[in-house]
């Protein structure tokens, strides 16, 4: 199982900065063919650059707003062009909204939901059909320990990050033996832009954290391996105490 980065088409999406950023430079090193996205123009030409520097025979740059549900399937369109057709989609773009439930906003959960779930679904439901007409390819779903444990004043986000974790899941079932692979990557603690956007409640995590090149060469040894779930660091056992004491862990976030 797994499939060679080297020579391979990768689309990764959110990858101005952060994970993604790092994601880019793991690729370029691993000889892949990208196509980077995210809004930011001016910093994908920047990650764009690195990639090459690290090694990406080519790395094309297609600005997109994954809010934009049309924007994500204009998205799978440009890259199928530009490279031919996509082995690896790595679904890593995302938005944080840490605030109660008290205080959220229906809007701000279906936003959440629109940018951290329906937008990977999107792109997967583009792409798959090429690549099980290859027999294939591989789906990597970057979600969140957040997606494993509802964490406090973080209940949209755990919901989205739940939402993909358990799609991925049924996903790899579905495809077992069609040649495509499913991948969930959960990173934790990482530094990244996420714990300081604006219009946020304060995190209920303050460090340490991990660097970004720890989850972005853990994608691409995902792709190549044969595990479909991988931690990053690997705080599992977190996820096992939760699963056999549901009631001392929601009692523990909420103290």
């Amino acid at each position: 199982m797994g499939l060679a980065v080297s020579g391979s088409n990768v689309l990764l999406t959110g990858a101005s900065s952060g994970i993604g950023a790092a994601a880019a430079v793991a690729f370029g090193r691993a000889g892949a063919r990208l196509v980077v996205t995210a809004r930011r123009v001016d910093r994908l030409e920047t990650v764009a650059a690195a990639a090459r520097d690290a090694g990406a025979s080519e790395v094309h740059v297609v600005p997109a707003d994954l809010g934009d549900l049309s924007d994500a399937e204009r998205l799978a369109e440009v890259t199928t062009d530009l490279l031919g057709g996509v082995d690896v989609l790595v679904n890593n773009a995302g938005i944080p909204k840490r605030r109660s439930v008290r205080d959220l906003a229906p809007e701000e959960v279906e936003e959440t939901m629109r940018i951290n779930f329906l937008a990977p679904v999107r792109l997967t439901m583009c792409l798959l059909p090429g690549m099980l007409e290859r027999s294939r390819g591989s789906i990597v779903n970057v979600t969140s320990l957040g997606g494993r444990l509802g964490i406090r004043n973080e209940a949209a986000y755990s919901a989205s990050k739940f939402a993909l974790t358990g799609w991925s899941e049924s996903m790899a079932t579905d495809l077992w033996d069609s040649g495509v692979e499913v991948r969930i990557v959960l990173p934790g603690p990482i530094a990244t832009e996420i714990w300081d956007q604006p219009a946020n409640d304060d995190p209920f995590f303050h460090g340490p954290f991990e660097p970004p090149e720890l989850v972005g060469d853990a994608i691409v040894e995902a792709v190549q391996g044969d595990r479909i779930e991988v931690y990053v660091p690997d705080l599992s056992a977190v996820v096992e105490m939760k699963t056999t004491d549901l009631d001392g862990f929601i009692s523990g976030m909420a103290e």
